[in-house]
């Protein structure tokens, strides 16, 4: 009960978004996934990510849960930004409007579980980001893995059954829920059976490319290119290949 009421809060908080803040972009219906704040793969993220990787528990003292979500764009927005060198307008008030909503979902999630008697801590993406490495201490990509929402791609974004072009968030609360499965089969192409480099073919700036990334040159331009146009934008396209 507890889990879905949640689910069903973050659901209705962004869908109705929109009209009650007028704001420009549209959302899709967000995905939400629980992981369990002991799960063992949190623990990978220092070795994976960097060794001053929050905990769950570092965070929140009594952590059982840690919520992730992902906010999809709509194929409108994301074909706004197919063309071209530069991010469209359209994109970067999308992105811009998707940040204030995310803030403002964080505090209406905290607000909404302490009325039930449960904690939560809101962690920003950027927390004590290293700007010399550009890499955060509180990834919401990888904690998405292990909630259950998707794979990572050759793009290095998260790919859940509704694509990659969108923005991922997480939280950590008190309530204890039952954990979702995580997902083990690949959700890119290129990983799955080599048949696709889209996204490479994308990055306007060369910042991406089969064996590396350079994390400076994508945060310089922050084009989105490698998110849209793509057989993985809006679906799990490895997902439709073994239904």
């Amino acid at each position: 009960m507890m889990k879905e009421s949640i689910r069903e809060e973050i659901e209705d908080f962004v869908l109705s978004y929109h009209d009650q803040h007028s704001t420009v972009t549209v959302w899709g219906s967000p995905i939400v996934g629980f992981a369990s704040a002991s799960d063992p793969m949190f623990n990978l993220l220092k070795s994976a990510i960097s060794e001053s990787h929050a905990m769950p528990a570092e965070l929140l003292h009594n952590a059982r849960t840690v919520v992730a979500f992902f906010l999809p764009f709509t194929e409108e927005t994301a074909g706004t930004n197919i063309g071209g060198g530069t991010p469209s307008p359209e994109w970067d008030k999308a992105w811009t409007e998707a940040w204030k909503l995310m803030h403002d979902l964080y505090l209406h999630m905290e607000s909404f579980l302490k009325a039930g008697g449960h904690e939560s801590v809101i962690m920003p993406s950027r927390h004590k980001l290293d700007l010399d490495k550009l890499i955060s201490d509180w990834s919401d990509r990888h904690i998405a893995v292990i909630a259950g929402l998707g794979r990572f791609g050759l793009n290095n974004m998260l790919i859940t059954e509704k694509g990659c072009c969108g923005l991922v968030g997480s939280f950590v609360m008190s309530a204890g829920v039952e954990p979702d499965p995580q997902r083990h089969h690949e959700a890119c192409l290129y990983r799955y059976n080599g048949e696709c480099m889209k996204c490479i073919e994308r990055c306007v700036h060369n910042a991406l490319l089969a064996d590396n990334f350079d994390r400076h040159k994508c945060a310089e331009h922050h084009c989105g290119k490698c998110l849209v146009g793509l057989p993985c934008s809006h679906v799990d396209p490895v997902q439709k290949i073994m239904a």
